[in-house]
């Protein structure tokens, strides 16, 4: 992931309130078997110290990439909209002669993956994953040697992936003058489609934390 200096995290506070903010969906990224392609895995994720936590169905073909090499990335994306190219052109030229972008936020995790097979790890790796997406507890308590989850375990495998490096990237046309990035915000809040909204927000935090960008 290519990072522009003005695109960067301003700091890892930033890239990990973004995460717990509700952006705990990802693309997990595996190199593979030799002669075959990447393997890519969707996945909802929780994170536990410097570790992101996840588990897949038994059969899910990922699991021989992972053995064959357990160096993976993890991807999450979001709050992302196109910017037409007329938003975009400078003072003084057409409108037409501006040059559409995407605006986007991303975090790309380098990680050591580590399967989880042993029934009451997965059991604990589960209770952990369900405090964060069910967090009433409305749930059957999850234990290994009882149902309906018990039973169940044997179904998936689990997987933790010790996180070496972090990339974050926040793309909202920081470089250019703060009237610019305020229009632009302005704009994607009235055409409202998709994550125009919450692309906006980030777009004018980024702004107040940033101001005019300096080299």
């Amino acid at each position: 992931m290519f990072i522009q200096p003005w695109d960067a995290a301003l700091d890892d506070a930033e890239w990990q309130a973004w995460i717990a903010d509700g952006h705990d969906f990802g693309i997990l990224s595996v190199n593979g078997l030799p002669g075959h392609p990447p393997t890519a895995v969707p996945t909802h994720f929780t994170t536990h110290d410097t570790a992101l936590l996840i588990h897949f169905a038994r059969p899910n073909p990922a699991w021989k990439a992972i053995e064959a090499d357990p160096n993976v990335t993890f991807t999450v994306t979001g709050d992302y909209a196109f910017v037409p190219g007329p938003w975009r052109a400078k003072p003084g030229t057409p409108p037409n002669d501006g040059v559409p972008t995407s605006y986007y936020a991303a975090v790309q995790f380098t990680c050591r993956a580590a399967v989880i097979d042993d029934p009451q790890a997965k059991a604990d790796l589960l209770r952990h994953q369900m405090a964060h997406f069910q967090p009433d507890g409305d749930h059957t308590p999850i234990e290994a040697d009882r149902p309906p989850y018990g039973r169940m375990l044997s179904g998936i495998r689990g997987l933790r992936l010790d996180v070496t490096e972090v990339r974050a990237k926040f793309k909202y046309d920081d470089h250019r003058p703060a009237e610019h990035r305020t229009t632009t915000a302005r704009r994607l809040t009235e055409r409202g489609t998709a994550l125009d909204a919450p692309t906006a927000a980030q777009q004018l935090r980024r702004l107040e934390r940033i101001g005019t960008w300096k080299p």
